[in-house]
């Protein structure tokens, strides 16, 4: 079903569409226009699925879903080497990052995730800005969600443990982990030269709880699942130093030695929440980091 106006194009999604990628109904619904063009529509904000706006090219689609297509001129694209944009909407932007940049600046380096979001934000002539609800650290690839509203921002951050429902990582570690999956538990705090460590004294810092699953081995690395219980600084990072097994890459808590991606081996892969303002469930993942699987390349699981 068609339905037109002066401001967009209006489609319901039928049996016969049941399953379609949204980028690939873009280009069907709009008599075959060319995948560069339909990539242009969706990235420049024009397509919203049941109201929400979207840049989701994979997004598959369900019968009775409604899709608007803008007959305006796309929107400014955000073109960063550091951060790709996944999801849009009046509330919220889901991104993901590249490793090397910071979430947000400091003192010492301005550059970072938010500024990138702001400038995209002016060109765009959205009338915000980006605010910070979690961080990723700046050598940590993968998705992360910022708000466009400070109501969406401080439901986040005051609600985040029951909004988050599935939060992942993907890490490739030093060395063959023999135990297959479990979990690692401590309480986190800082020394004097704010490195993070574990204390195993109940209430002696910041509980942190992190559940692993080995995916793949070699017999000198491993490709571990992650899934957070706590957000901790640097939970990860620590927790599999406290394994014995580090993150590869990491100079700060035992992997500088074994760098085989020439970068810190930990991506953020899978962040599923329930949207702030509308309540429904949003699920987004990205796939492995070709370096990563590269390690593991031919081998079969084990």
């Amino acid at each position: 079903m068609r339905q037109s106006n002066n401001k967009s194009t209006q489609f319901s999604v039928s049996q016969a569409d049941d399953g379609m990628p949204l980028l690939a109904y873009v280009m069907k619904s709009l008599h075959g226009i060319s995948r560069t063009k339909a990539k242009a529509i969706l990235s420049g904000g024009g397509v919203r699925v049941n109201g929400q706006f979207t840049t989701q090219h994979d997004q598959p689609l369900r019968v009775g879903m409604r899709v608007d297509i803008s007959k305006r001129k796309p929107r400014a694209v955000l073109q960063s080497q550091f951060v790709r944009l996944v999801y849009e909407d009046r509330h919220l932007l889901v991104i993901d990052k590249q490793p090397g940049i910071l979430s947000m600046g400091n003192e010492h380096q301005v550059f970072c995730v938010k500024t990138v979001l702001d400038d995209y934000l002016q060109k765009s002539h959205s009338k915000c800005t980006a605010h910070v609800v979690h961080r990723l650290d700046r050598d940590t690839s993968g998705l992360m969600v910022y708000a466009k509203t400070i109501e969406a921002q401080q439901i986040l951050e005051e609600h985040w443990h029951e909004i988050v429902s599935d939060r992942r990582y993907i890490a490739v570690v030093s060395g063959r982990m023999e135990q297959k999956s479990g979990s690692v538990e401590s309480w986190l705090k800082d020394n004097k030269a704010f490195v993070t460590y574990s204390s195993h004294v109940p209430g002696d810092g910041k509980y942190a709880l992190t559940h692993f699953k080995v995916l793949r081995l070699t017999d000198k690395h491993s490709l571990v699942e992650l899934r957070l219980e706590t957000g901790r600084k640097n939970q990860i990072r620590v927790h599999m130093h406290d394994l014995g097994h580090p993150v590869c890459g990491d100079v700060k808590y035992g992997g500088a030695a074994d760098n085989p991606c020439h970068r810190l081996c930990l991506h953020a892969f899978r962040l599923h929440f329930r949207h702030p303002i509308t309540g429904e469930p949003l699920r987004f993942d990205t796939p492995t980091p070709q370096a990563f699987k590269d390690i593991f390349r031919r081998l079969p699981s084990s």
